[in-house]
């Protein structure tokens, strides 16, 4: 028996984990972010302000990003084929790298720039810098409404709606520098404001980019002990040997496995071999927290395993 597939949690491969349909939410998002952009770039350029100038910066990565999750979504539904037998759904990956790589940007520029006004702070208007900050918070307040149910769909979905938040806080934090400044005159305010936007975009965006690197470099899901994987299968009667494990993420929700699994010659003999199998996926089913929807056992015996080429045997 050579090969087995695994395919007790869901329908066929080109079914599997098959992504919702986030199109009209994403659209009615970017539309929101795209106008907060284009107010808030006004805003900027009328009151000089760091932190507004930041949080539009940060808006307009926002707009980008989401159009970019909107492009992902109508990819990650163009159905599978010989060429992509995956179809298109690691894209969604692939756009959440990329808006965490430009939010690491924006963030930096923040920081930098921060620093820097602290010491040489310019005059900024706290009344105009109130009014587009609480338009800002008003329009990222209702981006977070139309994206807050889809958010947990998808690693696309997930960034989007992280990068809407987080230009929420931003704003909050342009209203609050608004404040302090009308209120007392300190005019540093305006870059402290700015400092916290930083603050609010690195640790999310490193957090983003680990994970998308995570599932780029087929690393093994967080969530699925690999070698507790092992153990349970070398438990299984009559198996000798198991090698060539490997796990990997194709995309959000679609975690896989695939391994070789060396037992006695007679199993073949006998018929033993598809219970053996049979044992194997109902193990990876019911012993691990990460539902494995596409896992693929190679059953051999330990003829077969030495004269494997070398090069592709790992532990």
């Amino acid at each position: 028996m050579g090969a087995g597939h695994d395919h007790h949690h869901g329908p066929s491969p080109d079914e599997l984990g098959r992504p919702g349909d986030h199109r009209r939410t994403l659209w009615i998002a970017f539309g929101i972010t795209a106008s907060i952009v284009v107010a808030q770039l006004v805003g900027s350029v009328i009151t000089g302000s760091l932190a507004l100038l930041t949080d539009t910066a940060h808006a307009l990565v926002d707009a980008s990003g989401l159009l970019m999750a909107l492009i992902a979504a109508t990819l990650m539904l163009r159905p599978a084929d010989s060429k992509r037998t995956w179809g298109f759904r690691r894209v969604e990956v692939i756009a959440a790298l990329a808006q965490a790589t430009v939010l690491l940007g924006v963030g930096t520029y923040a920081a930098i720039e921060g620093v820097r006004r602290l010491f040489a702070p310019p005059e900024v208007p706290a009344g105009e810098l109130l009014a587009f900050g609480v338009f800002g918070l008003i329009a990222n307040v209702a981006s977070i409404g139309v994206l807050a149910s889809s958010r947990g769909a998808n690693l696309n979905m997930r960034a989007a709606f992280l990068e809407v938040l987080n230009d929420a806080l931003g704003s909050l934090g342009v209203i609050v520098a608004a404040v302090v400044i009308a209120t007392t005159g300190y005019q540093q305010a305006d870059a402290l404001a700015g400092l916290f936007i930083a603050a609010l975009i690195a640790p999310r965006a490193f957090g983003l980019a680990r994970e998308a690197i995570g599932v780029l470099m087929e690393f093994t899901p967080k969530d699925l002990d690999l070698d507790a994987v092992r153990t349970h299968i070398l438990a299984i009667d009559h198996v000798r040997e198991v090698h060539d494990l490997h796990a990997s993420t194709v995309a959000t929700g679609l975690p896989t496995l695939t391994g070789h699994v060396v037992v006695d010659d007679g199993c073949f003999a006998d018929g033993h071999a598809a219970e053996i199998l049979h044992t194997i996926k109902e193990c990876v089913a019911e012993h691990f927290p990460v539902s494995v929807q596409h896992s693929t056992f190679q059953i051999e015996t330990a003829h077969i395993s030495e004269h494997e080429p070398r090069g592709l045997k790992h532990p």
